[in-house]
């Protein structure tokens, strides 16, 4: 597909992950930040002027009209991202979301529908899954490397002080571990053996009722079972590992950003792959939302939508098992 030499971002949102993305994208030599939008403007020319950025906006409608931008990528809160992607969408312009890609699964059907129909890229943010020991691991499940892959385990969650306003914990901005962090382990999880058919878990609830302690188990077709731990209320190892008949492979702390594999196969001694990661790691989704763009693909094989909707599917399920629900459901 002609085009797309340089790939123009319009950066939706400035906070601190906007300037974490803009960080990685600038890292690429064929990839500019073309111009910030927020709803402050003065917030908006000041996150432009400390990065460089050519063009600011106050407001998201001006950024996504913007004719020096060729894709959006989507920063603010979860909350907003349903809104925002169809706001962009709707203007004609591809969508990188970050993670997750919105509430529920229902809010996420109806952006998809939109982009297909409008024939437009779109993809979530997801960082983990484009890091190159991400890709790597995939390689080695591919090849065999330990078999039939068995058990997946993995954990993310961190300790924060209980604040009914924060986006950790405010319901309006669809607050709680699951959708924060948890959704890094569901995923993972779905990376490595598919869609689950059945799903259970338990939560632990913060004062206001979102959760902020999980555990959960998702049964697999081919027998295969994820053990996952999330929360917001406690710090735990980071870590994951596929164990499968034949071997394991562990992504050391921190799996979410992965520079290294150990790979344990029966019989033969331990290697370890290292392969770290350069700039923030933003640059990894940057770089395969560009590379989409210029083959003229409407989606990421490696991070494909129904995927994504399965994986929202699999977050509403394990919400509506705890009574997790938010006010703009």
């Amino acid at each position: 597909m002609a085009g797309y030499e340089v790939v123009r971002w319009g950066v939706l949102g400035a906070a601190r992950i906007a300037q974490r993305f803009v960080e990685g994208v600038q890292s690429l030599p064929d990839h500019r930040v073309a111009a910030v939008g927020a709803r402050d403007g003065a917030r908006a020319a000041e996150f432009a002027r400390r990065h460089g950025i050519p063009r600011s906006h106050q407001g998201y409608d001006a950024l996504v009209a913007d004719p020096e931008v060729d894709i959006v990528y989507v920063a603010t809160t979860h909350n907003f991202h349903k809104e925002h992607s169809l706001l962009a969408l709707n203007a004609g312009k591809p969508v990188l979301c970050e993670k997750p890609f919105t509430i529920s699964r229902a809010e996420l059907e109806v952006v998809v529908r939109a982009a297909r129909e409008k024939r437009l890229f779109l993809m979530e943010g997801m960082w983990t899954r484009f890091f190159p020991a991400m890709a790597r691991l995939r390689d080695l499940l591919r090849e065999g490397a330990i078999g039939e892959p068995l058990l997946v385990q993995a954990d993310f969650g961190f300790k924060a002080a209980f604040d009914p306003s924060s986006r950790l914990f405010d319901p309006n901005l669809g607050g709680g571990a699951l959708l924060d962090v948890g959704v890094y382990v569901v995923s993972f999880a779905s990376m490595v053996l598919g869609s689950p058919d059945r799903v259970a878990g338990f939560a632990s609830k913060a004062p206001n009722g979102v959760d902020d302690l999980d555990g959960i188990v998702l049964g697999h077709p081919s027998g295969a079972v994820a053990v996952l731990a999330t929360a917001v209320r406690a710090n735990t190892p980071h870590q994951a590992v596929v164990v499968g008949s034949e071997g394991r492979i562990l992504v050391p702390p921190a799996f979410w950003k992965p520079e290294r594999l150990v790979l344990s196969r029966n019989g033969r001694p331990d290697e370890e792959i290292h392969l770290p990661s350069e700039s923030t790691g933003f640059q990894h989704e940057a770089r395969e939302a560009a590379r989409c763009l210029r083959q003229g693909l409407l989606e990421s094989p490696v991070m494909p939508l129904d995927e994504s909707l399965a994986i929202m599917g699999t977050l509403d399920a394990l919400r509506a098992q705890w009574g997790v629900r938010y006010p703009m459901e």
